[in-house]
């Protein structure tokens, strides 16, 4: 992965061919060598112009530009499980709203289980400055509790693993969903500032409320032993 890239010497972001453990074939990743270097980007959302409206399929394998620093990209559920499954692993979040704010979100023992267990999403223990919005939103405020064992299913508009199927519709994206959402970083994209009565954008709950879509996303993950 990109934490084997920067260990080799390579210390410019860009794309770069990895092959993870048990993946059947290598894999071109966007790496981002800030912030200690060796994360693989995974989801990028900048400007809109890509649909995250997407079937099953589609996030299974990917979708998107990754080759331009402000290409906007799903790497793919399958890519994403065969990374997370090569040991520990932590996710960073970097987000910007619409005045030049930034902040971020980390989670350690990020892992997503496989296509048969429904990419279910697995977190540890969050560190950061946006809050905690990847939370089971059964939980109120989304602050109480982490998402953890069990997990939380991969749902899209085809494939619906939320026991209340509006929430992937409203959200129009593939997502982490439960019982809707606190954070949905794959909602539908707004030039904005975007305060509206609907929370179908790019949402962090925690730092924003439900009601502004993001300007900016990158969701990215590294070796824990880095």
């Amino acid at each position: 992965d990109c934490s084997d890239v920067f260990a080799d010497g390579n210390v410019a972001s860009g794309v770069y061919v990895i092959r993870p453990d048990g993946s059947p074939t290598a894999l071109s990743v966007y790496c981002d060598m800030n912030n200690g270097g060796g994360w693989t980007v995974f989801q990028r959302r900048r400007d809109g112009k890509e649909n995250f409206d997407r079937a099953w399929v589609e996030y299974k394998h990917g979708f998107g530009d990754m080759f331009s620093p402000e290409g906007e990209f799903w790497l793919g559920n399958e890519p994403l499980h065969h990374l997370t499954l090569q040991g520990n692993y932590e996710l960073r979040i970097d987000m910007e709203d619409f005045d030049g704010n930034q902040r971020y979100a980390e989670y350690k023992n990020f892992l997503v289980d496989d296509e048969e267990d429904e990419y279910q999403l697995h977190l540890g223990e969050y560190t950061g400055n946006a809050g905690n919005a990847l939370v089971n939103t059964q939980m109120s405020p989304p602050e109480e509790e982490a998402w953890s064992v069990p997990g939380i299913k991969f749902s899209t508009y085809d494939h619906l693993n939320d026991s209340d199927s509006r929430c992937v519709r409203h959200s129009r994206s593939g997502w982490w969903f439960s019982r809707c959402d606190s954070g949905n970083l794959n909602g539908h994209y707004y030039n904005g500032p975007y305060q509206a009565m609907t929370d179908d954008g790019v949402v962090w709950y925690t730092w924003h409320g439900w009601w502004y879509s993001i300007k900016s996303v990158v969701m990215m993950v590294r070796a824990d032993d880095l």
